[in-house]
């Protein structure tokens, strides 16, 4: 199904990164709809391109032995996508200690009916790459998640 080109998208945050997901075969489980694991593994997924469209890649993580391990996800399910449901998949960083915290916020849209399908948090904790330990981030990465992070609407 393609989407409604008239229908407006409606983001609980301005200026989202957005990508796309195509519901397959695969990530169907046997309620007849995507997986909850399949949500968490888009969730990866829409976080690292974020990333990569901000300049930072998996080459420079490994480079510079640090790496953003999720801490902790908050999940809200709030309809079940099905197979051939394309998904606008949408992120913001929302907090950026420049020390060793990040959070980013999604919210995944089914295009067909403009319906937020999930809600979710995920915060991140720099580490190490070579022991898994809590790092403090490198410049590069406090000052590229910094200057990305959602700033309050002015009133």
């Amino acid at each position: 199904m393609t989407p409604d080109s008239s229908l407006s998208l409606v983001w609980q945050f301005p200026n989202p990164f957005i990508c796309q997901w195509q519901i397959s075969p695969e990530q169907i489980d046997h309620y007849n709809h995507v997986n909850n694991v399949a949500y968490v593994s888009q969730l990866e997924r829409t976080a690292w391109a974020h990333s990569n469209a901000l300049g930072l890649s998996i080459e420079q993580y490994q480079d510079l032995d640090r790496g953003m391990a999720i801490s902790r996800h908050e999940i809200d399910y709030l309809a079940a996508a099905v197979l051939g449901d394309t998904l606008a998949c949408a992120t913001w960083i929302v907090a950026c200690d420049n020390k060793l915290k990040l959070a980013r916020q999604f919210q995944f849209i089914r295009l067909s009916d403009g319906l937020t399908m999930l809600k979710a948090r995920t915060e991140f904790v720099c580490i190490a790459l070579s022991s898994g330990k809590p790092k403090r981030m490198p410049k590069v990465f406090s000052e590229t998640y910094f200057n990305a992070m959602l700033t309050p609407a002015k009133e």
